[in-house]
């Protein structure tokens, strides 16, 4: 065979199947709807860095939406993103949690699943000058006077929401007397947590770990079924309290996208996951990795929804 004939057949073996925008790295654009500063926020920009490392994402560029347990953002998303093959937006059980409480005009259910990624539990953390020292100093005062307990996390529906009202149930205070002040995004939340404006504060263990090594916040609890890898934190089971929760995050392709185009964006996510960056990732921030991608990433979340939603009813929210 003729060299340039070989070369030409080899390049085009090299080729066959794909397709036409997915042989080369594109530039993609994360939606994350929360503010800056919270767990959606370090997921949204941690993939990105890892997109590119793994050489599927020329650049990223992101857009932060907070409010309303994400809803906000996933409407914006879903209006002006329909059919657009390089658009994603995380997600992940505060979402799930929120669509079940408000029941807003633009469902998730209208995006398209990619993958799951990470899954991590929360953390109770007290201000460093709080008169309060433990998770059974909280329960005395939640018993004596519910609503100078002020719980500060995430939008009304997220995990460390719910906790709170499970908690409540468990000693005997009525779950609608829960005092739960919601913010837009972890930075805030932080900020109302060390100013002492709220009593407790929830959330995954990554946004609040430098001040929790700082000293600044105290963490009290968390919501795992055995204690975090290397860290002295109590469980809410090994205190006593019947609360366990886990939180996960993922992410989520446009509204009217191929098959092959879900394929290929599900595909890139799997190989950021595969990167040097994004282990570093997961290494800083104590996550765990949950990879599940695909049809069975969409079958987890309808079994997600309908789990969420029997816990939420049983704890009164719903």
């Amino acid at each position: 065979m003729r060299r340039d004939r070989f070369i030409h057949t080899l390049i085009a073996l090299g080729t066959a199947g794909a397709a036409p925008w997915a042989r080369a790295a594109v530039s993609l654009k994360i939606m994350i709807p929360a503010n800056p500063g919270g767990g959606w926020d370090s997921t949204g920009r941690a993939l990105g860095k890892a997109l590119q490392e793994a050489g599927v994402a020329s650049g990223v560029t992101y857009e932060n939406k907070g409010g309303a347990a994400g809803a906000l953002g996933l409407a914006q998303f879903v209006n002006a993103s329909k059919g657009d093959p390089h658009a994603m937006m995380v997600m992940g059980a505060v979402m799930l949690g929120g669509q079940i409480t408000t029941k807003p005009a633009v469902q998730l259910s209208q995006a398209t699943p990619l993958a799951r990624l990470t899954s991590e539990y929360n953390v109770f953390v007290l201000p460093e000058s709080s008169p309060l020292k433990t998770m059974r100093d909280v329960v005395e005062q939640l018993k004596k006077d519910p609503g100078s307990v002020k719980w500060g996390g995430g939008s009304r529906g997220s995990t460390e929401h719910i906790a709170a009202v499970m908690l409540a149930r468990e000693v005997g205070v009525d779950p609608a007397k829960v005092n739960y002040v919601a913010f837009r995004g972890g930075g805030e939340a932080v900020a109302a947590i060390l100013g002492g404006n709220v009593t407790v504060g929830g959330s995954g263990y990554s946004e609040f770990q430098q001040y929790i090594e700082s000293g600044k916040m105290k963490a009290i609890a968390v919501t795992s079924p055995t204690r975090l890898k290397g860290l002295n934190i109590p469980t809410m089971k090994e205190l006593g309290y019947n609360v366990e929760i886990g939180n996960w995050r993922g992410v989520y392709g446009a509204p009217g996208i191929t098959p092959e185009q879900r394929k290929a964006l599900t595909d890139m996510v799997v190989k950021a996951t595969k990167t040097k960056a994004w282990a570093e990732a997961l290494e800083k921030n104590k996550w765990t990795p949950a990879l599940l991608a695909g049809k069975e990433f969409e079958e987890f979340v309808d079994h997600e929804f309908a789990s969420l939603r029997a816990i939420m009813v049983k704890a009164g929210m719903v």
